[in-house]
Protein backbone atom coordinates (compact mmCIF):
# COMPACT_ATOMS: atom_id res chain seq x y z
CA UNK A 1 0.00 0.00 0.00
CA UNK A 2 1.01 3.66 -0.33
CA UNK A 3 2.24 5.37 2.85
CA UNK A 4 4.35 8.18 4.29
CA UNK A 5 6.95 6.56 6.53
CA UNK A 6 9.42 7.96 9.00
CA UNK A 7 12.59 5.87 9.48
CA UNK A 8 15.27 8.39 10.52
CA UNK A 9 14.10 10.34 7.49
CA UNK A 10 10.72 10.95 5.89
CA UNK A 11 9.80 9.17 2.66
CA UNK A 12 6.92 8.09 0.44
CA UNK A 13 6.72 4.30 0.13
CA UNK A 14 4.40 2.95 -2.59
CA UNK A 15 4.93 -0.62 -1.35
CA UNK A 16 4.53 -0.34 2.42
CA UNK A 17 3.22 -3.64 3.90
CA UNK A 18 -0.42 -3.55 4.92
CA UNK A 19 -1.03 -3.21 8.68
CA UNK A 20 -0.99 -6.63 10.41
CA UNK A 21 -4.02 -7.92 12.35
CA UNK A 22 -2.22 -7.48 15.66
CA UNK A 23 -2.52 -3.70 15.21
CA UNK A 24 -6.29 -3.90 15.62
CA UNK A 25 -9.31 -6.02 14.78
CA UNK A 26 -10.80 -3.45 12.39
CA UNK A 27 -9.36 -2.57 8.97
CA UNK A 28 -10.01 0.97 7.76
CA UNK A 29 -9.47 2.55 4.37
CA UNK A 30 -8.26 6.09 5.00
CA UNK A 31 -10.06 8.84 3.07
CA UNK A 32 -8.30 11.93 4.44
CA UNK A 33 -5.66 12.62 7.06
CA UNK A 34 -4.51 15.85 8.70
CA UNK A 35 -0.94 16.92 9.44
CA UNK A 36 -0.48 17.88 13.09
CA UNK A 37 2.28 19.69 14.98
CA UNK A 38 3.05 16.38 16.69
CA UNK A 39 3.83 14.81 13.29
CA UNK A 40 6.27 17.64 12.64
CA UNK A 41 7.92 17.15 16.03
CA UNK A 42 8.29 13.40 15.43
CA UNK A 43 10.54 14.03 12.44
CA UNK A 44 12.66 16.17 14.78
CA UNK A 45 13.05 13.24 17.17
CA UNK A 46 10.02 13.48 19.47
CA UNK A 47 8.96 10.07 20.89
CA UNK A 48 11.69 8.31 18.83
CA UNK A 49 8.89 6.94 16.64
CA UNK A 50 9.51 4.90 13.49
CA UNK A 51 6.80 3.80 11.06
CA UNK A 52 3.78 5.27 9.28
CA UNK A 53 2.99 8.75 10.60
CA UNK A 54 -0.41 10.36 11.17
CA UNK A 55 -3.19 10.20 13.76
CA UNK A 56 -5.87 12.62 12.52
CA UNK A 57 -8.03 10.80 9.98
CA UNK A 58 -11.41 9.94 8.57
CA UNK A 59 -11.90 6.57 6.90
CA UNK A 60 -14.26 3.81 5.86
CA UNK A 61 -14.43 0.44 7.63
CA UNK A 62 -13.56 -2.47 5.33
CA UNK A 63 -13.56 -5.31 7.85
CA UNK A 64 -14.42 -5.64 11.53
CA UNK A 65 -15.81 -8.15 14.04
CA UNK A 66 -18.43 -5.46 14.72
CA UNK A 67 -20.54 -5.96 11.60
CA UNK A 68 -22.47 -2.75 12.25
CA UNK A 69 -19.30 -0.81 11.38
CA UNK A 70 -18.88 -2.24 7.87
CA UNK A 71 -18.95 0.48 5.24
CA UNK A 72 -19.37 3.26 7.80
CA UNK A 73 -17.36 6.47 7.87
CA UNK A 74 -15.41 6.64 11.13
CA UNK A 75 -12.82 8.53 13.10
CA UNK A 76 -10.70 6.83 15.73
CA UNK A 77 -9.31 7.51 19.19
CA UNK A 78 -5.56 7.26 19.02
CA UNK A 79 -4.71 5.39 22.24
CA UNK A 80 -4.67 1.61 21.87
CA UNK A 81 -5.02 0.30 25.43
CA UNK A 82 -4.86 -2.99 27.30
CA UNK A 83 -8.00 -2.52 29.42
CA UNK A 84 -6.40 -4.51 32.25
CA UNK A 85 -3.76 -2.39 33.96
CA UNK A 86 -4.47 -0.38 37.10
CA UNK A 87 -4.95 2.86 35.16
CA UNK A 88 -7.38 1.30 32.69
CA UNK A 89 -9.37 -0.25 35.53
CA UNK A 90 -9.43 3.15 37.26
CA UNK A 91 -10.96 4.76 34.17
CA UNK A 92 -7.74 6.39 32.92
CA UNK A 93 -7.44 4.38 29.73
CA UNK A 94 -5.78 7.18 27.77
CA UNK A 95 -2.88 6.77 30.22
CA UNK A 96 -2.77 2.96 29.96
CA UNK A 97 0.62 1.68 31.09
CA UNK A 98 0.78 -0.64 28.06
CA UNK A 99 -0.66 1.70 25.45
CA UNK A 100 0.47 2.30 21.94
CA UNK A 101 -0.56 5.47 20.12
CA UNK A 102 -1.61 5.72 16.48
CA UNK A 103 1.24 7.15 14.42
CA UNK A 104 3.07 8.30 17.56
CA UNK A 105 4.09 5.34 19.72
CA UNK A 106 4.48 1.76 18.51
CA UNK A 107 1.53 1.76 16.11
CA UNK A 108 1.47 2.58 12.39
CA UNK A 109 -0.62 5.62 11.59
CA UNK A 110 -2.98 7.24 9.13
CA UNK A 111 -0.72 8.59 6.37
CA UNK A 112 -1.46 5.44 4.41
CA UNK A 113 -4.16 3.75 2.38
CA UNK A 114 -5.02 1.41 5.25
CA UNK A 115 -4.78 1.37 9.02
CA UNK A 116 -5.97 -0.87 11.83
CA UNK A 117 -7.54 0.01 15.17
CA UNK A 118 -9.65 -1.86 17.70
CA UNK A 119 -13.37 -1.48 16.99
CA UNK A 120 -13.76 0.03 20.47
CA UNK A 121 -11.67 3.04 19.36
CA UNK A 122 -14.01 4.01 16.52
CA UNK A 123 -16.78 6.59 16.31
CA UNK A 124 -19.28 6.55 13.46
CA UNK A 125 -19.80 9.96 11.88
CA UNK A 126 -23.18 11.54 11.14
CA UNK A 127 -23.79 12.58 7.53
CA UNK A 128 -23.76 16.23 8.64
CA UNK A 129 -20.00 16.01 9.34
CA UNK A 130 -18.22 15.82 6.00
CA UNK A 131 -14.70 14.52 5.52
CA UNK A 132 -13.06 17.94 5.73
CA UNK A 133 -14.60 18.56 9.15
CA UNK A 134 -14.10 14.97 10.31
CA UNK A 135 -10.31 15.29 9.97
CA UNK A 136 -10.47 17.80 12.83
CA UNK A 137 -12.29 15.55 15.33
CA UNK A 138 -9.12 14.38 17.11
CA UNK A 139 -7.53 17.81 17.64
CA UNK A 140 -10.91 19.36 18.44
CA UNK A 141 -11.45 16.68 21.10
CA UNK A 142 -8.07 17.66 22.55
CA UNK A 143 -9.30 21.25 22.69
CA UNK A 144 -12.47 20.19 24.52
CA UNK A 145 -10.30 18.39 27.08
CA UNK A 146 -9.40 21.78 28.57
CA UNK A 147 -13.04 22.26 29.61
CA UNK A 148 -12.92 18.83 31.28
CA UNK A 149 -9.91 19.80 33.36
CA UNK A 150 -10.63 23.34 34.55
CA UNK A 151 -13.73 25.26 35.54
CA UNK A 152 -14.44 28.37 33.48
CA UNK A 153 -17.12 31.04 33.66
CA UNK A 154 -17.74 34.59 32.54
CA UNK A 155 -15.55 35.95 35.34
CA UNK A 156 -12.36 34.14 34.28
CA UNK A 157 -9.88 35.93 32.01
CA UNK A 158 -8.29 33.45 29.64
CA UNK A 159 -5.36 33.83 27.26
CA UNK A 160 -4.45 31.29 24.59
CA UNK A 161 -0.79 31.49 23.59
CA UNK A 162 -0.25 30.45 19.99
CA UNK A 163 -2.25 31.12 16.83
CA UNK A 164 -1.57 27.77 15.21
CA UNK A 165 -3.91 24.91 14.41
CA UNK A 166 -4.55 23.82 17.98
CA UNK A 167 -4.53 27.29 19.51
CA UNK A 168 -7.32 28.47 17.22
CA UNK A 169 -9.39 25.39 18.03
CA UNK A 170 -8.86 25.84 21.77
CA UNK A 171 -9.86 29.50 21.56
CA UNK A 172 -13.13 28.64 19.82
CA UNK A 173 -13.92 25.91 22.33
CA UNK A 174 -13.22 28.17 25.31
CA UNK A 175 -15.41 30.84 23.77
CA UNK A 176 -18.34 28.38 24.01
CA UNK A 177 -17.83 28.37 27.80
CA UNK A 178 -18.78 32.05 27.91
CA UNK A 179 -15.51 33.37 29.32
CA UNK A 180 -13.48 36.29 27.88
CA UNK A 181 -10.86 34.73 25.59
CA UNK A 182 -7.82 36.35 24.02
CA UNK A 183 -5.38 34.81 21.53
CA UNK A 184 -1.74 35.90 21.39
CA UNK A 185 0.10 35.07 18.18
CA UNK A 186 2.69 36.06 15.61
CA UNK A 187 0.75 35.94 12.33
CA UNK A 188 -1.69 38.63 11.19
CA UNK A 189 -3.48 36.25 8.81
CA UNK A 190 -4.20 33.81 11.62
CA UNK A 191 -5.24 36.48 14.10
CA UNK A 192 -7.65 37.77 11.46
CA UNK A 193 -9.61 34.54 11.91
CA UNK A 194 -10.14 35.51 15.55
CA UNK A 195 -11.78 38.72 14.37
CA UNK A 196 -14.06 36.60 12.19
CA UNK A 197 -15.08 34.59 15.25
CA UNK A 198 -15.40 37.65 17.55
CA UNK A 199 -12.45 36.47 19.64
CA UNK A 200 -10.04 39.12 20.90
CA UNK A 201 -6.43 38.82 19.70
CA UNK A 202 -3.12 40.63 20.04
CA UNK A 203 0.24 40.31 18.28
CA UNK A 204 2.92 38.85 20.52
CA UNK A 205 5.19 41.86 20.10
CA UNK A 206 2.55 44.12 21.67
CA UNK A 207 2.17 42.06 24.84
CA UNK A 208 3.46 43.25 28.21
CA UNK A 209 3.00 40.37 30.71
CA UNK A 210 1.33 41.62 33.90
CA UNK A 211 0.64 38.47 35.94
CA UNK A 212 -3.10 39.15 35.60
CA UNK A 213 -4.62 36.25 33.67
CA UNK A 214 -6.76 33.67 35.47
CA UNK A 215 -5.94 30.95 32.92
CA UNK A 216 -3.21 30.75 30.29
CA UNK A 217 -3.31 27.90 27.75
CA UNK A 218 0.04 27.25 26.07
CA UNK A 219 -0.46 26.08 22.48
CA UNK A 220 2.77 27.57 21.13
CA UNK A 221 4.54 24.27 20.50
CA UNK A 222 7.65 26.07 21.74
CA UNK A 223 9.83 25.71 24.86
CA UNK A 224 9.39 29.45 25.36
CA UNK A 225 5.62 29.13 25.69
CA UNK A 226 5.64 28.02 29.32
CA UNK A 227 8.07 30.80 30.27
CA UNK A 228 5.72 33.41 28.80
CA UNK A 229 2.69 31.77 30.42
CA UNK A 230 4.40 32.00 33.81
CA UNK A 231 4.84 35.75 33.31
CA UNK A 232 1.20 36.21 32.32
CA UNK A 233 -0.73 34.11 34.84
CA UNK A 234 -1.87 35.67 38.11
CA UNK A 235 -1.00 34.25 41.55
CA UNK A 236 -3.09 31.12 42.15
CA UNK A 237 -4.00 31.09 38.48
CA UNK A 238 -3.80 28.10 36.14
CA UNK A 239 -1.52 27.26 33.23
CA UNK A 240 -2.72 24.56 30.83
CA UNK A 241 0.04 22.96 28.76
CA UNK A 242 -0.91 21.74 25.28
CA UNK A 243 2.55 22.03 23.71
CA UNK A 244 4.72 19.03 22.88
CA UNK A 245 8.15 19.37 21.27
CA UNK A 246 11.30 17.38 20.69
CA UNK A 247 13.78 19.83 22.22
CA UNK A 248 14.32 20.03 25.96
CA UNK A 249 13.82 23.28 27.82
CA UNK A 250 15.23 24.36 31.19
CA UNK A 251 12.55 25.19 33.74
CA UNK A 252 12.86 27.19 36.93
CA UNK A 253 9.79 26.11 38.94
CA UNK A 254 10.29 28.77 41.64
CA UNK A 255 7.72 31.23 40.19
CA UNK A 256 5.12 28.44 40.15
CA UNK A 257 5.80 27.76 43.81
CA UNK A 258 5.94 31.40 44.91
CA UNK A 259 2.73 32.35 43.07
CA UNK A 260 1.02 29.02 43.89
CA UNK A 261 0.21 28.46 40.22
CA UNK A 262 -1.59 25.31 39.13
CA UNK A 263 0.10 23.62 36.16
CA UNK A 264 -2.14 21.26 34.16
CA UNK A 265 -0.96 18.97 31.39
CA UNK A 266 -3.66 18.41 28.77
CA UNK A 267 -3.72 15.77 26.07
CA UNK A 268 -6.46 13.71 24.39
CA UNK A 269 -10.13 14.57 24.81
CA UNK A 270 -13.78 13.57 24.25
CA UNK A 271 -14.55 12.54 20.67
CA UNK A 272 -18.32 12.56 21.14
CA UNK A 273 -18.32 16.22 22.18
CA UNK A 274 -16.10 17.16 19.25
CA UNK A 275 -18.33 15.33 16.77
CA UNK A 276 -21.45 16.95 18.22
CA UNK A 277 -19.89 20.42 18.03
CA UNK A 278 -19.01 19.88 14.37
CA UNK A 279 -22.45 18.48 13.57
CA UNK A 280 -24.05 21.56 15.15
CA UNK A 281 -21.63 23.98 13.41
CA UNK A 282 -20.44 25.35 16.77
CA UNK A 283 -16.79 25.36 15.67
CA UNK A 284 -15.36 26.65 12.39
CA UNK A 285 -12.67 24.26 11.20
CA UNK A 286 -12.96 24.74 7.44
CA UNK A 287 -11.34 28.19 7.72
CA UNK A 288 -8.23 26.45 9.11
CA UNK A 289 -7.63 24.39 5.94
CA UNK A 290 -4.63 25.81 4.11
CA UNK A 291 -4.23 23.24 1.36
CA UNK A 292 -5.25 19.74 0.26
CA UNK A 293 -2.57 17.49 -1.21
CA UNK A 294 -2.34 13.89 -2.43
CA UNK A 295 -0.79 11.18 -0.26
CA UNK A 296 2.00 10.88 -2.82
CA UNK A 297 2.90 14.50 -1.98
CA UNK A 298 3.17 13.71 1.72
CA UNK A 299 6.83 14.66 2.13
CA UNK A 300 6.20 18.00 0.40
CA UNK A 301 3.02 18.44 2.46
CA UNK A 302 4.92 17.98 5.72
CA UNK A 303 7.43 20.64 4.65
CA UNK A 304 4.56 23.00 3.80
CA UNK A 305 2.82 22.39 7.14
CA UNK A 306 6.05 23.33 8.92
CA UNK A 307 6.23 26.80 7.37
CA UNK A 308 5.32 29.82 9.49
CA UNK A 309 1.79 31.02 8.89
CA UNK A 310 0.50 27.73 7.47
CA UNK A 311 -2.50 26.13 9.19
CA UNK A 312 -3.98 22.71 8.39
CA UNK A 313 -2.64 20.71 5.47
CA UNK A 314 -4.83 17.73 4.56
CA UNK A 315 -3.68 14.60 2.74
CA UNK A 316 -6.23 13.06 0.38
CA UNK A 317 -5.69 9.31 0.29
CA UNK A 318 -8.35 8.28 -2.21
Amino acid sequence: MRAIVYQQSLSYNPRQPEPPPEEGDTLIRVRQAGICATDLEIVRGYMTFAGVLGHEFVGEVLDSPDRSLLGRRVVGEINIVCGRCDLCVAGLCSHCRNRSVLGILGHNGAFAELLRLPAANLHVLPDSVDDDRAVFVEPLAAAFQVLKQIKLDGRKWVTVLGDGRLGLLVAQVLQTAGCPVRVIGRHASKLALCDKWSIRSRPLNEIVPRHDQDVVVDCTGSPQGLELAMRMVRPRGTIVLKSTFASAAPLNPAPLVVDEVTLVGSRCGPFREAIRALAENQIDVVSLIHRRMRLEQGVEAMALADRPGVLKVILSVE
